[in-house]
């Protein structure tokens, strides 16, 4: 059996043009002669996108692609996809591809929703009768039937994005390529989306590519993974194991000592680690577990009262939260020399599944003092606590939201 994608020695380069200043008519007159004849210009840099991707993906596999932003996922997408062609390589694809890398691409603003169905589907060489056979199916999954009759232009981006993955999954295509925009979606959503996409590749066999930043999502439906930095296909593998290699290339536990903001500096950071209650190192916990941060840390100079601090945000640059060490106690007065360790504890049934980032600082509120402030030094990876026990799309234990507290509840019975 021929694979879905072999993809072989794949480049794509761009130019990056500087926009042109504005220039009056003064301007303009008084250019000297060499400049109307160009000498002098300085070429216009490129830059690669992707470099000497080879990859070779089998029918019916899930595929997860995860990096950095900037790393070339949705370029790789777009490849496939043949909306860009490679500056180099090849890409063999077996398979009628469709595709979801933007709200409402493909789609006519004019048309009506009915209508775009139609034309989505021709686009994909399908035949009116094959189409009529799902329009049911689609209009329902979509949830946009009041609208279906109504122009495009008249949708909200999320009604587009439902109607465009409701196409992208009835219609059939062998290879289904989706790009983060199930971001746009609400959480009912993606959890419906996630399901169809499991549901169509167990049952029809469909190759499926996914981008996502959300490393649940890539656990929950794919069992294979691809890590890409900087253009260039880093690993592939078993999702889980992508997924912790991506964790760990995004921490650094050697902390960059030049953002120290004291010269002489006062103290130095050691290593910031996230560990378990047993004290070992981790970078990966369930929904459910406690969570420990660790700092480690040397004072230089002593006569200083030191506060230490930490602040949490998800791979969305979202602010979760900050903590600091003020109320407690034995940091109330000067800090002695020497090597120190501080651990702060995030409760089970705190954060919602995702990939956190962790800057540190020490520093001084009273007196307006930064001795250290050291950004995104820690990474760590908070997975379902049901993930692991179900085979089917989002799990009973997803909730929408930054945290997910266990709160205390009380229930009774109304007295008559």
């Amino acid at each position: 059996m021929k694979p879905a994608i072999d993809i072989r020695k794949l480049g794509k380069q761009y130019r990056l043009h500087e926009a042109p200043p504005y220039l009056s008519l003064r301007d303009v007159l008084s250019k000297a002669p060499w400049e109307w004849t160009g000498k002098g210009k300085k070429a216009d840099p490129y830059f690669w996108a992707l470099q000497n991707i080879n990859l070779c993906i089998e029918p019916g596999e899930r595929v997860g692609i995860i990096g950095r932003n900037g790393a070339g996922k949705s370029t790789l997408l777009k490849i496939i996809s043949r909306i860009t062609p490679p500056t180099c390589g090849e890409a063999f694809i077996h398979g009628r591809v469709g595709s979801l890398l933007e709200v409402g691409t493909g789609f006519h603003p004019e048309l009506s929703g009915r209508e775009n169905i139609f034309l989505n589907g021709s686009i994909l060489g399908l035949k009116k009768t094959e189409i009529r056979r799902q329009l049911d199916a689609i209009i329902d999954f979509s949830g946009v039937e009041k609208f279906i009759d109504s122009p495009l232009k008249h949708y909200s981006s999320g009604m587009q994005l439902r109607l465009a993955f409701a196409v992208a999954a009835h219609l059939e295509p062998e290879i289904l390529l989706i790009d983060e925009v199930l971001a746009v979606g609400d959480m009912e959503f993606q959890k419906k989306c996630l399901g169809k996409m499991e549901e169509v590749s167990h049952k029809d066999g469909r190759t499926i590519l996914f981008v996502s930043h959300n490393m649940s999502y890539i656990r929950s439906l794919c069992n294979k993974a691809l890590l890409l930095d900087n253009g260039r296909l880093i690993a592939g593998g078993n999702s889980e194991e992508i997924i912790s290699q991506y964790i760990s290339s995004v921490r650094t536990n050697t902390p960059d000592t030049g953002s120290k903001a004291t010269t002489p500096p006062v103290v130095q950071l050691l290593s910031v680690n996230s560990i378990t209650t047993s004290f070992q190192q981790s970078d990966s916990f369930a929904a459910d577990e406690t969570i420990g941060i660790e700092m480690e840390y040397e004072v230089l100079s002593p006569g200083h009262v030191l506060w230490l601090g930490y602040n949490l945000h998800n791979e969305e640059g979202i602010n979760v939260f900050d903590t600091h060490s003020v109320n407690t106690a034995e940091y109330s007065e000067p800090h002695a020399t020497g090597k120190f360790k501080a651990v702060a504890w995030i409760p089970g049934h705190m954060l919602n599944t995702g990939l956190y980032f962790i800057s540190c600082a020490v520093f001084n509120h009273t007196s307006q003092v930064i001795y250290l402030h050291e950004k995104d030094v820690l990474a760590f990876h908070v997975y379902d606590v049901f993930d692991r026990q179900t085979a089917r799309g989002m799990s009973p234990g997803e909730f929408p939201g930054i945290l997910r507290p266990l709160l205390k509840w009380h229930i009774e019975k109304s007295k008559a």
